[in-house]
């Protein structure tokens, strides 16, 4: 889908893509904002948010101008960073702008090198003051964990056959050293191991297997998680044959 397509789904009424000097003076304001943060300058987020506007952070918070202001404050003494955008794309609709860009931040945190990704989605408005940002929402990008590799005893104690209902059931197999999870009318899938007893699909950041263990240590199912919420898979039968 274009980033047009996308952006007019993101509000009701007639938008059209925005004029590119508009789309130039969002894309410049947006990035004073983000070369604002390290140095904690807080009167370029007083100047380009409206009073009232209301913003999501990555972290789930819902901040108002007041918490924003309150809490922009220069990195601390160890940290350095900055964020640059990597997408941009407004659509104009009317006094009002909706933005969807692509951030990239690149920091260095106690001499460790780290790197996220944010996406947002920014209302901006005009008025007398000029475009005015009145609401924001921030996603961090999901990235798959490191995978490491356990012996292939510590696989096989994996293998079997788990219920959820009588007709939903999900197969664990192992494929030389890798294994293998396959959920019933579903295509199969690579589990890896993010550490001993913790499993995941790659490209599926979001959600764990946690294999649960019974009073014996021998695995009795897992617990499919995802933003701490289980669904508890129960094992059945004998494992099943190995390559």
């Amino acid at each position: 889908m274009v980033l047009g397509a996308v952006l007019a789904g993101c509000a009701t009424g007639p938008g059209v893509r925005a004029p590119a000097d508009l789309e130039a003076l969002l894309r410049r304001q947006t990035q004073e904002l983000l070369d604002a943060i390290a140095v904690g300058d807080t009167a370029v987020w007083d100047r380009y948010l409206d009073p009232h506007m209301l913003y999501i952070s990555e972290a789930g918070e819902i901040q108002t101008k007041a918490d924003l202001l309150a809490d922009l404050k220069p990195l601390p003494a160890g940290i350095s960073g900055s964020i640059a955008i990597g997408r941009f794309g407004a659509t104009r609709f009317g006094d009002t702008a909706v933005v969807m860009h692509v951030d990239e931040e690149s920091e260095n945190y106690f001499g460790h090198a780290l790197h996220a990704q944010y996406l947002n989605t920014a209302t901006w408005r005009h008025g007398a003051g000029g475009w005015k940002l009145i609401s924001q929402q921030v996603y961090a990008s999901l990235l798959d964990p490191p995978a490491i590799a356990l012996p292939a005893d510590q696989l096989e104690a994996y293998v079997g056959t788990y219920q959820l209902t009588d007709a939903i059931g999900y197969t664990i197999r192992r494929d030389g050293d890798q294994l293998v999870g396959e959920r019933t009318g579903r295509k199969p899938q690579a589990l890896r191991v993010e550490a001993r007893d913790v499993l995941f699909v790659p490209g599926l950041p979001r959600s764990r297997k946690i294999m649960l263990r019974d009073a014996g240590g021998e695995v009795s199912g897992f617990a499919d998680r995802r933003e701490a919420r289980d669904v508890v898979w129960t094992r059945r039968g004998a494992p099943i044959p190995t390559k």
